[in-house]
């Protein structure tokens, strides 16, 4: 997947008075050191809601898919009853992976290495030959269970068993973008968010892409076809405790670009949307590294997944309505198009911005106000690692 990295997010206008001073951006070895890039992975991923796939893509009771959650293989299931289930992708008899494709459905879960079979819902039926296993105590040897949600549609993932639900810690979210989203998406192309094989993978620290994500500063000198596109004035960022979400207009003055200028002209809503979506774009960020695009003609969820300390995997995927009417398919094949142009200036961006930060010596200037987000997601990261180091 090549998602719109869209660095396209808005920023908080300036015309606010007293506005408060942005927090600090992060260190610069936050992004560079090898130590850090490890304490996140229990510290920040393992203790929070992760975006694994979208409703869609469980289809029928018994479909299952595996997708990657703070480094570990997560088993996530349709259960019998429609809802959902998750666990660690592993056996407990010997620790063979138990899917490695999405199967569209099936009525039980069964090791393919020596047949153990567990329920949907991860209890041990059975083992073959059981009475030649001293000692099976099959309400003990389920599988080992995952904290698992639907929000917006999509299905999110926690290990941590403690954790606030993402619907009472994103409250406000779905009130706000929930016409937009739901289990009734439908996807567009052959990209889905687990599948980190059709991932692109950038070349810098996972956090400089959501970094990059989250203002709208440098779209003036960055990203001319979106300073052509987007009223940048008119660009607003509501900040919460665990999400922030942006909202851009688009400009009334007709682009110089053809398809910026066609784009313009047909922009037409999804079924669900009304006449005052049209023209604008919004844009949300859902702690640590969920980010979803919600444009009156389809809807991009993607997610920002550690390769390396300088590497990050950025796998995702489109969605549309059933309904959708010739043009809102025809502006979203133009928009699509002009997403593809600011994912490759965003991706040669964050390497850049990744090649600087390796500078010695080096410590980022203050925050613009217009940078507020990137503060926002700074003191998160500070607050899971100060917890990890006590």
């Amino acid at each position: 997947m090549h998602p719109r990295a869209p660095a396209a997010a808005p920023a908080t206008p300036l015309d606010r008075p007293g506005r408060d001073v942005p927090p600090p951006a992060l260190s610069a070895r936050y992004y560079t050191d090898p130590d850090t890039a490890a304490a996140e992975t229990e510290a920040v991923f393992a203790k929070s809601w992760q975006v694994v796939c979208h409703e869609s893509d469980l289809p029928n009771p018994g479909a299952r898919l595996a997708a990657t959650v703070a480094g570990r293989e997560v088993l996530v299931v349709r259960t019998e009853d429609g809802g959902l289930a998750a666990h660690l992708n592993v056996c407990r008899h010997r620790g063979t992976r138990l899917v490695t494709a999405p199967e569209p459905a099936g009525k039980a879960i069964r090791c393919p290495y020596h047949g153990w079979t567990y329920r949907l819902d991860g209890s041990l039926v059975g083992a073959p030959e059981a009475r030649q296993i001293p000692c099976l105590d099959k309400p003990g040897l389920g599988l080992f269970p995952v904290r698992v949600e639907s929000f917006l549609g999509f299905v999110f993932a926690n290990l941590d068993p403690d954790a606030v639900p993402l619907a009472k810690s994103c409250a406000g979210l779905a009130e706000a973008v929930g016409r937009y989203a739901g289990a009734d998406l439908v996807p567009v192309g052959r990209d889905r968010i687990h599948d980190l094989s059709r991932a692109e993978v950038q070349e810098a620290n996972w956090k400089v892409a959501v970094d990059n994500y989250l203002e709208g500063y440098h779209v003036p000198v960055a990203h001319p076809g979106l300073m052509r596109l987007l009223d940048y004035q008119g660009y607003t960022c509501e900040i919460e405790e665990s999400y922030v979400l942006f909202a851009s207009p688009l400009r009334d003055k007709p682009s110089a670009n053809w398809a910026e200028r066609l784009y313009q002209r047909i922009a037409a809503p999804m079924p669900g949307l009304g006449e005052a979506d049209r023209r604008v774009w919004r844009y949300a960020v859902i702690y640590p590294n969920t980010l979803i695009d919600f444009y009156p003609d389809h809807v991009l969820a993607w997610t920002a997944i550690p390769a390396a300390v300088d590497r990050v995997a950025v796998p995702g995927a489109f969605y549309t309505r059933r309904g959708t009417g010739l043009r809102t398919r025809l502006a979203r094949r133009l928009n699509m198009h002009i997403g593809w142009i600011t994912n490759d200036e965003d991706a040669e961006l964050v390497a850049r911005v990744q090649k600087g930060l390796s500078t010695p010596g080096f410590e980022p200037g203050p925050l613009s106000r217009r940078e507020s987000a990137v503060g926002w997601f700074a003191d998160h990261i500070r607050a899971d690692l100060g917890a990890a180091e006590h």
